[in-house]
């Protein structure tokens, strides 16, 4: 089964920019379409955006559309995800998953540990 291991999260002032990465341990996660799924304390885990298996096809949540960019480098083997202009109500976890069906729905394996991200206002 893939390991997922996410990256790259800390405290940032609102208006600051963070990088997430995503790297996963199999091939096998190349072969599929990839998301970033985000979840805040006492809410449930939701989608935030998605690439697909090239990396051509892109689609966001409209709570960051225009602020975030995700892409992927299958020859790495990793998934990012540039956050821009961070507002506070985007603290949260950020997990990374494969995806089973376009463009919000994760696979069935396991997530990672995530990386937590603190945006202070």
């Amino acid at each position: 089964q893939v390991q997922l291991v996410e990256s790259g999260g800390g405290l940032v002032q609102a208006g600051g920019s963070l990088r997430l990465s995503c790297a996963a341990s199999g091939r096998t996660f190349t072969m599929y379409a990839a998301g970033w799924f985000r979840q805040a304390p006492g809410k449930e885990r939701e989608f935030v955006a998605a690439v697909s298996r090239s990396g051509e096809n892109t689609y966001y949540a409209d709570s960051v559309k225009g602020r975030f960019t995700i892409s992927r480098d299958n020859a790495k083997i990793t998934v990012y995800l540039q956050m821009n202009n961070l507002k506070p109500e985007d603290t949260a976890v950020y997990y990374c998953n494969s995806l089973r069906r376009w463009p919000m729905t994760p696979g069935g394996g396991s997530w990672g540990q995530g990386t937590q991200v603190t945006v202070s206002s």
